[in-house]
């Protein structure tokens, strides 16, 4: 299974959530699978997908909010951890996608593949699941902040670039805000 394959799995968990995903090629697949006014595509800012969705989870403490990030996002910003645990809102769902692999910039390989992001973000604190092992209609909807680590396999779908500009992003996502 690669990374297209995994957002498709996860997308049919999604209904009305607000979902934060990470840059490059897992927002094309994303837009390419399912586009919708209450997904927020990062186009920049490799690492701080995670961050987004804190705040959102925080200033919208109503809304669940979802994060589809990647293992090479996570490892920019190892600190994002602590600090989503730290701030523990009941309403985030943070699902990394572990390829092993920068698949934006080449397929390069991250560090990650030899790691258990789960564990790791449990060390911290985080609950933490492995996708394989979890129901996430339930994960997504049980007040709780969680953390899921998605593994699959290197390599890039042929989705398209997305047809809309930063700012036309990030304003129809505002008015669903």
């Amino acid at each position: 299974m690669q990374r297209r394959d995994a957002i498709e799995k996860i997308m049919e968990s999604i209904d009305d959530e607000l979902i934060v995903c990470n840059i490059g090629f897992p927002s094309r697949e994303l837009y390419d699978i399912r586009d919708r006014h209450e997904t927020f595509y990062m186009i920049g800012s490799m690492g701080l997908a995670s961050s987004i969705g804190l705040g959102l989870a925080l200033s919208k403490p109503d809304k669940d909010i979802v994060v589809i990030d990647g293992d090479g996002a996570l490892l920019m910003n190892m600190g994002s951890l602590v600090t989503v645990n730290a701030c523990s809102p009941r309403n985030l769902t943070w699902i990394v996608i572990n390829n092993g692999a920068y698949g934006s910039t080449g397929n390069q390989e991250t560090y990650a593949k030899d790691l258990d992001l789960s564990e790791i973000a449990s060390s911290v604190g985080l609950k933490s699941y492995s996708f394989e092992d979890i129901d996430l209609n339930e994960i997504i909807k049980d007040d709780e902040c969680n953390f899921v680590e998605f593994k699959c396999e290197p390599g890039n779908s042929t989705a398209p670039i997305i047809e809309f500009s930063p700012v036309f992003i990030k304003d129809r996502f505002m008015k669903i805000l």
